[in-house]
């Protein structure tokens, strides 16, 4: 019988997110494809040092404990690399015990190509242009932000974090507030459409996901008292009353609970994040992203009105 993947939760990862691949990458720029090959193949068994999604899918995968002998996660590397210069990243996955042995070594193709037959919910990268292309063409896909690589000494409690607009749900009551940026028009277009759950974002698929392994948690803790829970969901969103209703309506339509949900009505988002610790936090604004990377890992996601042409301007250093 094939592997089936539909019923699993699929993430796609470029190996730019799991790794550091700053040395490897200069390389590259500086010296061309040649001295690339060579650098990886002398390297090759020389440990990559974890980049900044490491934490998150270690943790993550951790979840298959739940299911050993039908996972619930699956995790495929999407890599740039050919065969032969991918060898030094599957052999560091060996070496931290990740159980991610499915690969697309792809020799500069597009790895987008492959989100929707390999029924990925969440594609991971550092490379702007991949997500960019990905998230144009309808698929589930974030930029890794540099910044903060967390410390990670063991696979306990999983943290992510979400913004809500046009990232779990689409863009349709942002752009509202970004047409002509009247906060009052904006809740006034939130309560006529109160009890009608927001369309899908572009991660919407991926959170659906998550629940189905947090109602497996629910019900392993209801069996077994000793058991700790390990995935924790939060939504960090600047909606706050009374917009967050149409949030919360949302959620109950797709059958999802959420652990934590923080309704900041503008204040700056770092400051919840900074305490809350996530492994990962998801926002279609880089201007949220921007002080967040600073302290914790952060993903972009490039959807919607906010990332239109000339819609963002970047913080000074």
């Amino acid at each position: 019988m094939p592997y089936e993947l539909t019923s699993r939760l699929v993430i796609g990862l470029a190996s730019s997110a799991l790794f550091d691949l700053t040395e490897s990458d200069e390389v590259f720029r500086t010296e061309g494809e040649d001295a690339y090959r060579a650098y990886q193949r002398e390297k090759q068994r020389v440990l990559l040092k974890p980049g900044v999604a490491f934490a998150f899918i270690r943790r993550l995968l951790s979840l298959n404990e739940l299911s050993p002998d039908d996972p619930l996660v699956e995790v495929i590397l999407l890599s740039r690399n050919d065969p032969d210069t991918g060898m030094r990243v599957m052999d560091s996955i060996k070496k931290y015990n990740l159980d991610i042995s499915r690969a697309l070594f792809l020799q500069g193709g597009a790895p987008q190509r492959y989100i929707a037959p390999l029924n990925i919910a969440l594609f991971l990268s550092a490379n702007q242009a991949d997500v960019q292309q990905a998230i144009l063409a309808g698929h589930p896909a974030g930029q890794v932000l540099a910044g903060v690589v967390p410390g990670d000494t063991d696979s306990g409690e999983l943290r992510i974090a979400f913004d809500f607009d046009g990232v779990i749900a689409d863009d349709a009551a942002e752009a509202i507030y970004h047409a002509n940026g009247q906060l009052d028009e904006f809740h006034q277009y939130e309560q006529k459409l109160i009890d009608v759950p927001h369309s899908p974002g572009p991660l919407a698929t991926f959170l659906k996901k998550l629940s189905v392994i947090q109602k497996i948690e629910q019900k392993r803790l209801s069996s077994d008292p000793q058991y700790k829970q390990k995935l924790r969901i939060s939504i960090v969103t600047a909606r706050n009353a009374p917009s967050h209703e149409r949030v919360i309506t949302t959620m109950r339509a797709w059958g999802i609970s959420i652990d934590e949900a923080f309704f900041l009505g503008g204040v700056e988002k770092r400051l919840v994040l900074e305490f809350l610790q996530p492994h990962i936090f998801f926002d279609d604004q880089r201007l949220h992203l921007d002080a967040a990377a600073r302290v914790l890992p952060c993903v972009h996601i490039p959807f919607g009105v906010r990332n239109q042409k000339g819609a963002y301007t970047p913080l000074s250093s």
